[in-house]
């Protein structure tokens, strides 16, 4: 074998190892890749609330906007466009970015203002009120007062009870909500009681005068936890009788 060929195979072999070596390694780097899965998370529109909204309003068009949930997140009581909520009643303060539901909605069948803002277990009463009882006129929509009565039982006895407390102010005269803070002297004020504080209230305004107390809208009444004895029998032997309580 002359020098040559001694030489082309050296450099075919060279060439030959060599790609064999690119080969393998492309072989393993398609081996050993990682695979990476992707989440497809589905998510659709909700309509939510494009500014603060005060309860009895209106909804209109520039109050919403919508967002987008991912599916698992929403429920049956939201909405999903805009026309769903139009013409719809705030029952309470909607905020920004709020998601709108049912429950914090009324339609307008159930009262333009007033009737749609009464909770279901509440009752709205209203009392006629001068400007001493109205507190000089500075009673709002959503304040809070303490009704007291006066009863009298000669021309020098009066006894003065508080009857009802924390009772929130839904309305004065016509006017369910407002942005003045300037007094204003009405004759009415419409009141948010149960059913048991309104027959209390009737019952005090036919004994004697109502007073309305204007509270400070950050007290806290206190609760006042009733002691209830556990229940006795009376056991009668002869002449000799006894209370034995009865434990559960």
């Amino acid at each position: 074998m002359s020098r040559g060929q001694i030489i082309l195979l050296i450099l075919l072999s060279i060439v030959f190892g060599l790609a064999a070596v690119f080969f393998a390694k492309q072989w393993m780097d398609t081996q050993t890749k990682p695979t990476t899965e992707v989440e497809v998370v589905e998510r659709q529109p909700v309509v939510v609330a494009a500014m603060q909204i005060p309860s009895g309003t209106i909804i209109e068009e520039q109050h919403l906007t919508t967002k987008l949930l991912e599916k698992s997140w929403t429920a049956e009581s939201q909405f999903s466009k805009t026309t769903d909520v139009l013409g719809k009643i705030a029952s309470v303060d909607l905020f920004p970015d709020e998601i709108l539901v049912t429950q914090r909605l009324s339609i307008p069948g159930e009262g333009a203002t007033l009737a749609a803002l009464i909770p279901e277990d509440k009752r709205a009463i209203t009392i006629r009120v001068n400007d001493v009882i109205g507190v000089a006129g500075f009673l709002l929509p959503g304040n809070k007062v303490d009704v007291l009565n006066t009863v009298s039982y000669g021309k020098n006895s009066a006894n003065t009870t508080t009857v009802l407390k924390d009772i929130k102010v839904l309305a004065v005269d016509q006017t369910a909500r407002t942005n003045d803070n300037k007094p204003v002297i009405v004759r009415a004020v419409t009141l948010e009681v149960d059913p048991r504080d309104a027959e209390k209230l009737l019952s005090a305004k036919s004994k004697g005068d109502i007073q309305l107390a204007l509270r400070n809208p950050h007290a806290v009444e206190p609760k006042v936890v009733k002691y209830v004895p556990p229940p006795s029998v009376t056991i009668i032997k002869g002449t000799d009788t006894s209370n034995v309580r009865v434990r559960n």
